[in-house]
Formats: C-alpha cells, sequence, structure tokens
C-alpha cells in the first residue's frame, strides 16, 4: 500500500501562488506515475498535472499550462505543484494520485492510490 498526504491548500487572492505538497510513505516503490487532480463542487474530478515518478517527463492540462509546475523530490518521496497566477475557477479540492502504470494518465481510472485532498479557495 500507498499513502498519500497532501498540504498547502489555503485561501488566496485572484493572482496570489500557492505551493502544493504530496508526501507518499508505505511502497513507494510500486508506482511510478503521479499526479494531481481537482475537484470543484458539482463537477467530476479533473486531471490538473502528472509526472513519470523516474524519469521526470510531465504533462498538463491545457487549463494550468503555463501557471502551474509539477515536480517531485525523489529522494524524500514528495510531490509538489506550484501554482501562479491562480484564478477563482481554480477553487477546487486538490488530490494527489500515484499509480503504476509506466505512462502518465489523464484518468482518474489510470491512478491506484489517493490522497484525502487538500482545499484551495482563490478569491475574486
Amino acid at each position: 500500500q500507498v499513502q498519500l498526504v497532501e498540504s498547502g491548500g489555503e485561501l488566496v487572492p485572484a493572482g496570489g501562488s500557492l505551493r502544493l505538497s504530496c508526501a507518499a510513505s508505505g511502497r513507494t516503490f510500486s508506482y511510478y506515475v503521479m499526479g494531481w487532480f481537482r475537484q470543484a463542487p458539482g463537477k467530476e474530478r479533473e486531471f490538473v498535472a502528472g509526472i513519470s515518478w523516474i524519469v521526470g517527463s510531465t504533462s498538463y492540462t491545457d487549463s494550468v499550462k503555463g501557471r502551474f509546475t509539477i515536480s517531485r523530490d525523489y529522494a524524500k518521496n514528495t510531490l509538489y505543484l506550484q501554482m501562479n497566477s491562480l484564478k477563482p475557477e481554480d477553487t477546487a479540492v486538490y488530490y494527489c494520485a500515484a499509480g503504476v502504470s509506466r505512462l502518465i494518465q489523464s484518468r482518474v481510472a489510470g491512478y491506484d492510490y489517493w490522497g484525502q485532498g487538500t482545499q484551495v479557495t482563490v478569491s475574486s
């Protein structure tokens, strides 16, 4: 099993920045990709960004390209999401996920382990 714990979510004004963290523990050698998803009230969970844990290649959904950066600290088993130029539409619960696929997945079903989520609220 893999345990994922997110942190860093808070209330920020539009145009502000936040860095989310996701600490992984347990069988951390068992996954190859990690990702960030978000879910706004009344909406489905959507892919935000993904990273290949070993190689470091990344993928982003179009709405966050140029504003968000996903990264990982391999030694600390920690995933990050740097979010800049935040917009009110970025408001959501952000989830960290890990998967055994060797390719970055944008589908919720492509990930095997999930954190509990952290709330990000962007005020206008």
